[in-house]
């Protein structure tokens, strides 16, 4: 009896002794599949054929959107197979009334011909009916997807910053994305749904035109062979489950061994037997798993032919009695046997269709809610203008918690940026610089205070002109994996678009590459600017971090934008390169530009025109480096301490200073071109 309950869903599945060791316990990663992995064993054949509709409802609809013309062929061909497989069992059942009638064997033949050509024009039609199906699936899945894939992308890049780095909505957006492949396989999954429903649909028809008691017979035939296809699916899903967990365990590990970054220790310290050993410890025991899900098919497959085979001969033996007494002849009978054979075979093929169009509709459903939240959570459109040319950007008061900390990471926040002035952030970790950048850059808005752009309330300001106006340089800035050109003009991509092959363009490439130094590291690569920097692909080439900091330096002149903020830009850089950036990114303020400039190294802010000190969220010090080591408090004491660390003693702006050379000063930049860049 136990083969006949309903597959149970574990409480517990143990680990074995690697799991626990090495992932302390059971593994569960946190993506969108794990949100639905007992699906299959929540519902039933007759309650998902009811909740179809809204099952496919989002899908059919990117369907019509995307190619109209491709669904309705689809639709229309399905039920015309289903039309042509109803009218071929009427075909054979004339065939075999003729030819179980009366008079010679020829004349039986003869007689039968006109139904025979029917029927091989209906066989012929059904064929045609298939391939255009096929062939209309085939142009509409990639399509769907496509539409799909643009609806979550879309919805990812438009939303605020503060829905990223939410953690349930960015739970929201890693199940989303399992949604536009599960979009395209449901399309294929509905095809076969339908024309399995439309074909019992056909087969119970027909059956019940010929004899009302043959489709009581064929749910009696077909009901186990349904049943068993149900249970083994759920077993199968549920062994899927199993083996996910160790096949993806399995892959972390063999990435583990094989990676550049795990290489050493994988060697010296014998990382690599250890590894393997656990590799195999979890093999075996999904092996193990395995054996015990397939006896258990095995079983259940055994149970359901056994009870089809039990109705098959109850059914067969009524057909016999109807026939002996006169109430069915053979013709119908013949007929019956195949139409019962054909409704059990397509309801064997409708049970596996609909536990994958079920399962694969739930990420489809996902991506709908994920779109939603997005769409509430979006960016908005339009607002006030800034004024093309940059006077200051003010802050006033501003305060700024996060949802998911206590403590406000800013509290009353007031400094002013103004164009041809090099601002600096400094504190230690912790101390709200990151936060504060995040605002200047219109990514969060303030909670609390004023934060405008020319006199423009931030909250007011159209969004889109507020970041077209930002440059940033980040310690972790993006390494695209694209040619060194695009690496650079991706500084400004509806530039680089506009004038992808233009000389204007390269020129400004060319330019910013030389202002930043990158362009010695073109110099140096196989290919120039055309090289593509990605070790993933054949032929490409990488680059170190210090080389990868020019280029971002390089993209940040090429953007040209009003505010150019950047934060820790010299972490991989030799002490000589990272006093040449220094003077580089100093250098790009002018009378049209300002720089934030955030970074630990002191010596970097020390000819800033204004210096901004944060502790704990609050604005503690500011003035110039001269004053504040006067002043003697929380910024003296980190430039002292730095200072020390080069032997420069702890003593006053003397002894405490680092030797550089002469940078250039705000009065030097007044002086400046027009885009405020000297030459390098």
């Amino acid at each position: 009896m136990r083969l006949l309950k309903r597959p149970p869903v574990p409480a517990q599945q143990t680990a074995s002794a690697s799991e626990r060791q090495l992932f302390g316990g059971p593994l569960r990663y946190d993506a969108g599949w794990a949100n639905h992995e007992y699906a299959q064993l929540e519902s039933g054949l007759l309650s998902t054929l009811r909740a179809m509709p809204r099952m496919v409802g989002g899908t059919l609809r990117l369907a019509w959107a995307a190619d109209r013309a491709a669904l309705l062929t689809v639709a229309l061909a399905e039920a015309g197979q289903g039309l042509t497989s109803a009218v071929g069992l009427l075909v054979v059942n004339q065939v075999l009334r003729t030819l179980f009638g009366g008079g010679s064997p020829a004349d039986r033949l003869d007689a039968a011909l006109p139904a025979l050509a029917v029927g091989a024009l209906v066989a012929v039609l059904g064929a045609v009916l298939a391939s255009r199906s096929t062939a209309a699936a085939g142009r509409l899945e990639p399509k769907v997807e496509r539409a799909a894939t643009e609806r979550y992308l879309h919805a990812s890049i438009t939303v605020e910053l503060d829905a990223i780095e939410d953690g349930e909505f960015r739970r929201l957006l890693d199940s989303a994305q399992w949604g536009p492949p599960s979009a395209r396989r449901t399309i294929g999954a509905c095809v076969a749904t339908l024309n399995g429903l439309i074909s019992l649909v056909a087969a119970a028809g027909v059956l019940t035109a010929l004899h009302p008691v043959l489709l009581p017979l064929l749910v009696l035939i077909a009901a186990p062979r349904g049943w068993g296809a149900m249970r083994v699916a759920q077993r199968r899903y549920l062994s899927m489950i199993t083996w996910v967990e160790h096949v993806r365990a399995a892959r972390l590990i063999g990435q583990l061994l094989i990676s550049r970054t795990s290489a050493q220790e994988v060697r010296v310290h014998g990382v690599g037997r250890y590894l393997l050993g656990h590799y195999r410890n979890m093999a075996e025991h999904a092996e193990t798993e395995a054996t015990r899900l397939s006896k258990d098919k095995a079983a259940t497959e055994l149970l359901a032919a056994a009870l089809s085979g039990a109705a098959g001969l109850a059914t067969y033996a009524a057909m016999g009695a109807l026939i002996v007494g006169g109430r069915m002849d053979l013709a119908v009978a013949g007929t019956a046997v195949i139409a019962v054979r054909t409704g059990s075979a397509a309801l064997g093929a409708l049970v596996a269709t609909t536990n994958t169009l079920h399962e694969e509709s739930l990420y489809v459903r996902d991506l709908d809610r994920f779109v939603a939240a997005a769409e509430s959570r979006a960016i908005p459109a339009g607002g006030l203008p800034l004024t093309e040319r940059l006077g200051t950007v003010r802050l006033s008061g501003v305060g700024f918690s996060y949802p998911d900390r206590s403590e406000p990471a800013l509290t009353d926040i007031s400094l002013t940026v103004g164009a041809g002035s090099v601002v600096a952030l400094v504190g230690e970790n912790g101390s709200g610089k990151s936060t504060l950048v995040k605002l200047l850059a219109g990514l969060h808005l303030p909670d609390t205070g004023s934060l405008t752009w020319d006199g423009v309330e931030v909250r007011d300001a159209d969004r889109e002109q507020v970041f077209d106006r930002v440059a940033l340089l980040t310690q972790d800035f993006e390494r695209w994996p694209v040619t060194a050109r695009t690496n650079i003009a991706i500084g400004r991509p509806e530039s680089h678009a506009e004038a992808e092959r233009g000389v204007e363009q390269a020129a400004a490439v060319v330019e910013a590459a030389r202002y930043a130094g990158a362009d010695r590291v073109v110099e140096s690569l196989p290919h120039g600017y055309e090289t593509l920097l990605a070790r993933m692909f054949r032929g490409a080439s990488e680059l170190s971090g210090g080389q990868w900091q020019t280029f971002g330096l390089a993209r940040t002149h090429y953007r040209d934008a009003r505010v150019l903020i950047v934060d820790e830009p010299t972490s991989a850089l030799d002490p000589e390169a990272e006093i040449a950036a220094f003077d580089r990114i100093r250098g790009l303020a002018g009378p049209r530009r300002a720089v934030v400039l955030v970074t630990h190294r002191m010596s970097g802010v020390r000819f800033a025109d204004v210096i901004y000190v944060l502790h704990e969220g609050r604005l503690v010090e500011q003035g110039s480096h001269e004053t504040l080591l006067a002043h003697g408090g929380r910024y003296a004491a980190m430039f002292r301490m730095q200072a020390e660390q080069y032997g420069h003693g702890s003593g006053g702006a003397g002894s405490g200073t680092l030797t550089l050379p002469r940078q250039s000063t705000a009065a030097d930049r007044d002086t400046d071109g027009a885009d405020g860049a000297p030459a390098a």
